[in-house]
């Protein structure tokens, strides 16, 4: 299906646009680690090649490195922290506002910084305005890169929660599971009546207004749904196993994120084989970090290899709500196929 009109039919009336309502969008999302590394290293490149000039040599290089960076660095890390704490506020100002705000905090961060090197006697007399120009330009390239990477995560998101429901629904899949529905409707009506119910919920998830995480615990049940409907086609072929630590059930994961993995594992563990296959599904808190798995043997062989589209939506999203915080790791060993995800708690 490539036609994603469905997708946006049933998201329309789900979440009709307000009007008048303002982009909330957290720009100024300065709080993960990622951005404030980024941003360090920035000002950093910024400095070290802005002393090259009128070095007499290294020795005087690397002096007026250290110098710039006793105001510079602090007061990079002062735009972050104001950043991080009215993320909220300037988010609600809409996007127009964006540049203005970074610029003023950019502007007293680089008087801040001034400030400092008086402070500190590293400078007896520091020239102010250049401290506040350079915290203005500096504050405009930073800016740029955060509504760059604002922007970024929701269409990016909106995409690969397109190409997952697009994967989902294929005809194959939904033909096999309302045949399987047909069978059982005389001899265990029950049955069917579950099957279609499980098809229901992992289509109301699927066709759901995105949201921009939700819980372990959430992903979870969808994902057993799943499950209960390729257990009726494959009957024991399929052999599912769950080691879930419930200190973990809370942690934020993107949407539809479990579910496409234990496709996978269906698909080419289970679907080619006449043993079928084993599937292990665990979540394990380790200190601040949650790691979650998805096992699955491959008793047919790897086989062709695919596109990775799946594996490849996963691995954009966790970065996306994570960065750096997020790892996504996933290969085959010894005839299984292991997927490894950590994310903090």
């Amino acid at each position: 299906m490539k036609d994603p009109s469905i997708l946006s039919a049933f998201q329309d009336r789900a979440a009709p646009p307000r009007r008048g309502r303002r982009d909330s969008t957290l720009v100024f999302d300065a709080c993960q680690p990622g951005v404030v590394l980024r941003a360090i290293l920035f000002v950093g490149t910024v400095l070290a090649v802005g002393a090259m000039y009128g070095s007499a040599g290294v020795v005087h290089w690397l002096q007026r490195l250290a110098l710039w960076a006793v105001g510079a660095l602090p007061a990079t890390l002062l735009w972050l922290a104001l950043g991080c704490s009215l993320k909220h506020s300037l988010g609600r100002l809409g996007r127009r506002a964006h540049y203005p705000a970074g610029v003023v905090l950019g502007v007293l961060s680089g008087l801040a910084a001034c400030a400092l090197l008086r402070v500190t006697g590293a400078v007896a007399d520091p020239p102010w305005l250049a401290c506040a120009a350079t915290g203005l330009l500096l504050s405009m390239l930073l800016v740029a890169g955060l509504l760059l990477r604002a922007r970024s995560r929701t269409p990016a998101a909106t995409a690969a929660l397109l190409a997952e429901l697009q994967a989902r629904i294929r005809p194959h899949f939904l033909f096999n599971t309302l045949n399987s529905a047909i069978a059982l409707v005389r001899e265990e009506p029950a049955k069917a009546e579950a099957l279609l119910e499980d098809l229901a919920e992992l289509f109301r998830h699927a066709l759901m207004a995105p949201a921009a995480s939700v819980t372990l615990g959430e992903e979870i049940a969808l994902a057993e749904r799943y499950l209960a409907i390729e257990e009726v086609r494959f009957g024991r072929r399929l052999r599912v196993q769950w080691s879930l630590d419930p200190r973990a059930e809370d942690v934020r994961l993107p949407p539809l994120l479990l579910q496409p993995l234990v496709e996978n594992a269906v698909k080419h563990g289970v679907e080619p084989s006449d043993e079928g296959a084993d599937i292990r599904i665990s979540s394990e808190c380790q200190g601040t970090t949650v790691v979650i798995q998805v096992v699955n043997t491959v008793p047919a062989g790897q086989g062709p290899a695919g596109h990775g589209v799946a594996l490849d939506n996963v691995r954009r999203r966790l970065g996306l709500l994570h960065d750096m915080r997020g790892s996504f790791q996933a290969g085959m060993r010894h005839g299984v196929f292991r997927v490894r995800i950590e994310v903090p708690m």
